[in-house]
C-alpha cells in the first residue's frame, strides 16, 4: 500500500497523467450523482440568468447555483480520479472556486448599486431607501423657495 501510495504522489509531482482509480459500482454511482446534481444546479442557474428581471437576481441566481452546479461536478472528478493528480486539481478549483464567486457577485453587485441601476418591482434596500446612499429624509426634489 505504502509503495502504490508513493509511485502514485512521485508521478503526480513529476506531472505525469494518473489513470482513472477503478470504477466500482458505488464509486460510479458516487460520479453520477455528483454529476446529475451539478448539470440540475447549472441549469437552474442558467434559467434564472434568462429569466429573471434585474441585475440583482440574475447575479444572485448565476452565483448560487452555479458554485454548487461546478462544485458538484469537480467533486465528480474526485470521486473518479482520487485524490491525487486531476483529482487534486479538482479539489484546488473548488477552494478557488469558493473564495472568489461570492467576491465577484458582491462587486457586480456594488457596481450596479454605484452606477444607480434600480431593483425590479419597487424593491428597496433594506431600511425603506430606494438607494442606501440617499438619506431617508432626502426631499427628492428641491424647492425654488
Amino acid at each position: 500500500m505504502t509503495l502504490a501510495l508513493t509511485t502514485a504522489l512521485g508521478a503526480a509531482l513529476a506531472g505525469q497523467s494518473l489513470a482513472p482509480l477503478a470504477a466500482g459500482p458505488i464509486r460510479s454511482a458516487f460520479v453520477a450523482v455528483f454529476v446529475l446534481v451539478g448539470t440540475f444546479f447549472l441549469l437552474i442557474g442558467t434559467v434564472g440568468l434568462l429569466r429573471l428581471p434585474d441585475v440583482y437576481n440574475r447575479m444572485h441566481a448565476t452565483s448560487k447555483a452555479t458554485t454548487l452546479g461546478a462544485a458538484s461536478m469537480f467533486l465528480a472528478n474526485v470521486a473518479y480520479f482520487g485524490v491525487l493528480g486531476e483529482g487534486l486539481t479538482a479539489l484546488v478549483g473548488i477552494v478557488f472556486l469558493f473564495l472568489t464567486a461570492p467576491t465577484g457577485a458582491h462587486m457586480i453587485s456594488r457596481s450596479a448599486q454605484k452606477m444607480g441601476v434600480e431593483f425590479a418591482d419597487g424593491a428597496t434596500w433594506p431600511g425603506g431607501q430606494s438607494r442606501p446612499d440617499e438619506p431617508a429624509d432626502a426631499d427628492p426634489e428641491p424647492s425654488d423657495d
